[in-house]
């Protein structure tokens, strides 16, 4: 397929969900940073299925422009997600981290401005396209920086089988004591292994909860079935938002 860049994430949602392109690709996570703001929240009034996952190995590259060096950096912009991955690297250089839009906007606006001050933490193609020098190349502080990627369509499709399979769901449960408790109870007693369970507030409200989960297995199985029926007995909704198969670097 062919890429077509969008500027937000709200962008990538609307024009997947107009049918202006084929399949959404949207950041969730990475393992040095953690969950990407706003997408857990975006994703289950998305209308869309989630048919897809894959893990992308990160590196983070130190653009400037031409002819500078790094001790000449004071400043590196960049996404808000990939500054943790190399904090270790920007502090040990004396050099402030400053958000950014996006990383390849960071590098076209690096270039324009022809400051040596200032930085773009950004990969060797953005270098390439926007004419600037890779002052220092892989400067993410973890080996394994790795970041999750979801597939989103306007149609589900859950016929594929895979050796593992994922299911991402989104639920609520009532605001009484025990109820998570008792929610998640169907997964310990089924034996499915749950990947991912985060909370997010719903319209504001410190009294309601949307929980986001991942869990390892197709609805259709046996055991995973069960334990679906008993979250919907102690829910006041689910929703299952993609079932497709596990990455192959899942570990």
């Amino acid at each position: 397929m062919e890429a077509f860049p969008c500027t937000t994430f709200e962008d990538v949602v609307e024009l997947t969900r107009s049918g202006e392109v084929e399949l959404g690709m949207l950041a969730v996570e990475n393992s040095t940073a953690g969950r990407v703001a706003d997408v857990h929240s975006l994703l289950p009034r998305a209308g869309l299925h989630i048919v897809d996952e894959a893990f992308v190995r990160v590196h983070v590259n130190l653009l400037g422009v031409r002819g500078a060096k790094v001790s000449d950096v004071k400043e590196a912009h960049g996404h808000v997600v990939i500054l943790p991955q190399c904090a270790g690297f920007l502090k040990a250089h004396g050099i402030k981290g400053k958000v950014s839009s996006d990383n390849a906007r960071a590098a076209r606006e690096v270039a324009e401005g022809g400051d040596i001050t200032k930085a773009a933490l950004a990969s060797e193609l953005a270098a390439s396209i926007y004419g600037l020098d890779v002052l220092a190349p892989h400067i993410e502080d973890n080996a394994n920086n790795t970041t999750r990627f979801l597939v989103m369509s306007r149609t589900p499709d859950h016929s594929r089988r895979a050796t593992l399979m994922i299911t991402t769901f989104t639920f609520r449960v009532r605001n009484i004591p025990a109820a998570l408790y008792k929610a998640m109870g169907g997964f310990a007693t089924n034996g499915i292994n749950m990947t991912k369970l985060e909370s997010y507030m719903v319209g504001g409200s410190f009294t309601a909860t949307e929980f986001y989960a991942d869990i390892e297995g197709h609805p259709e199985d046996a055991a995973v079935k069960r334990a679906l029926e008993e979250l919907r007995y102690f829910s006041t909704q689910v929703d299952i938002l993609g079932v497709y198969p596990a990455d192959r670097r899942r570990d």
